[in-house]
């Protein structure tokens, strides 16, 4: 609608009488069609000057009503609705989401709410018009979903997908086509309990046995991360000699790394910052380091960033299975890198006396108030350093120095081969 600018309609001669033609919107129909009127009479009693030809043309069309909201809206937009599925909106949302400029969502968000909508939403209301998702068949999915054994958690994060996905669609004053007041109680909506989430953390003991992994490269990753808190993303993408202090005291989380490729923008905005490090995580880092001048800390052997997935399954479970580790949610030993988050922000709450201000800031916290929006630790650096020395880091590192990564360097003959 905002795309039209009114019409002064085609002023024609029609027999014994001047005639205007518009174009009007038609329920029940795709394209606009060709109306006609009388204006007055091309000579005789009546007949008008053609500056009052113009006039009245002008007050005909307004007086039919084309080129008002209320009539787009009673017949465009209820075109739409007839047309228009749940499956055909989450689409046309999910693309917009990628090209609009306030509050863009990361690719890997977009990723995941495309695959909610391919395997839960989609087979289950896809077909439906966008009109008829309402509490009605909002509790007929989520009663689907508990059925199938998701967790409470899992399904409010679906349901406000589907929420979005009828507040994405918007009519040409950015009005909501259909608005709605979800009610949770006619739903049936599971209750989360926060308590009972899988938010596995692991103690002191349990990050020392890790620090202790035979394999050299993930060891020092789980000890950095344990030691840093940072996300299992933040120090897969940390680049030698760009993101390290040249005295190794410090890491600059500028990126992210996510299959194997590296993605600039983080996952947060408080997520960009600069991490001390206690002296020795540092020693350590620098060994580990050895002579390498560029490249990923942690690579693989064509020089990318290895993948978050096989740490997990290839190092992390199995190493949590030998040192009996059991994750209090789940009764097994599977638990993910966000369980050394959880471990640093633990430790540096309750074991030390570090500032509050100063342990968010670390881990990439968002502030809540405006105490921490005017909170400038981080531009104290001494003060940083004296802390993340003061604070230590709540395990034990092994005595052995860890290897560094072979870096394979071709010889005369294998380049001529």
């Amino acid at each position: 609608m905002s795309r039209r600018t009114g019409q002064a309609g085609h002023i024609e001669q029609s027999g014994k009488w001047w005639v205007v033609r518009w174009w009007m919107d038609v329920e029940g129909q795709e394209q606009r069609v060709h109306k006609r009127a009388r204006i007055c009479p091309v000579s005789g009693p009546g007949v008008l000057s053609k500056s009052e030809r113009t006039r009245r043309a002008r007050a005909i069309i307004a007086e039919s009503g084309a080129d008002t909201v209320e009539h787009f809206n009673a017949v465009v937009v209820k075109k739409q609705e007839a047309v228009t599925t749940f499956q055909e909106q989450g689409a046309r949302w999910l693309k917009s989401l990628q090209t609009r400029k306030r509050k863009p969502v990361a690719l890997s968000t977009t990723e995941d709410w495309e695959r909610t909508l391919n395997k839960w939403l989609n087979p289950h209301i896809g077909s439906l018009p966008l009109s008829e998702v309402n509490n009605a068949s909002l509790k007929r999915l989520v009663a689907t979903m508990s059925g199938a054994g998701l967790s409470p958690k899992t399904i409010d994060n679906y349901a406000a997908l589907v929420k979005m996905v009828v507040a994405s669609a918007v009519d040409a004053e950015g009005e909501e086509i259909f608005p709605r007041k979800w009610n949770h109680e006619f739903v049936d909506m599971p209750v989360v309990e926060k308590s009972k989430q899988n938010t596995p953390c692991f103690s002191g003991n349990v990050m020392t046995g890790l620090a202790g992994w035979k394999k050299p490269r993930e060891r020092v990753l789980f000890i950095l991360c344990g030691a840093a808190g940072l996300r299992i993303g933040e120090a897969l993408g940390i680049e030698i000699d760009k993101h390290i202090a040249s005295d190794f005291s410090l890491l600059r989380i500028r990126q992210k790394a996510r299959h194997c490729k590296i993605e600039q923008r983080l996952k947060t905005q408080s997520a960009l910052r600069d991490v001390d490090l206690h002296p020795e995580i540092a020693n350590l880092l620098k060994k580990f380091v050895g002579e390498r001048k560029s490249g990923f800390l942690f690579s693989t052997r064509n020089g990318k960033p290895i993948a978050s997935s096989n740490v997990i399954r290839r190092h992390l479970h199995p190493a949590l299975e030998k040192l009996k580790y059991v994750n209090p949610h789940t009764g097994n030993h599977k638990a993910g890198n966000h369980a050394f988050r959880r471990f640093r922000n633990t430790y540096l709450r309750n074991r030390t006396e570090c500032p509050e201000g100063l342990y968010k800031y670390w881990m990439g916290h968002a502030g809540e108030s405006m105490s921490d929006l005017y909170d400038k630790i981080k531009e104290d650096v001494p003060f940083r350093k004296k802390w993340a020395e003061q604070c230590g880091f709540g395990f034990t590192l092994p005595s052995v120095v860890p290897n560094v990564p072979k870096k394979a360097v071709k010889t005369k003959a294998a380049k001529a081969a």
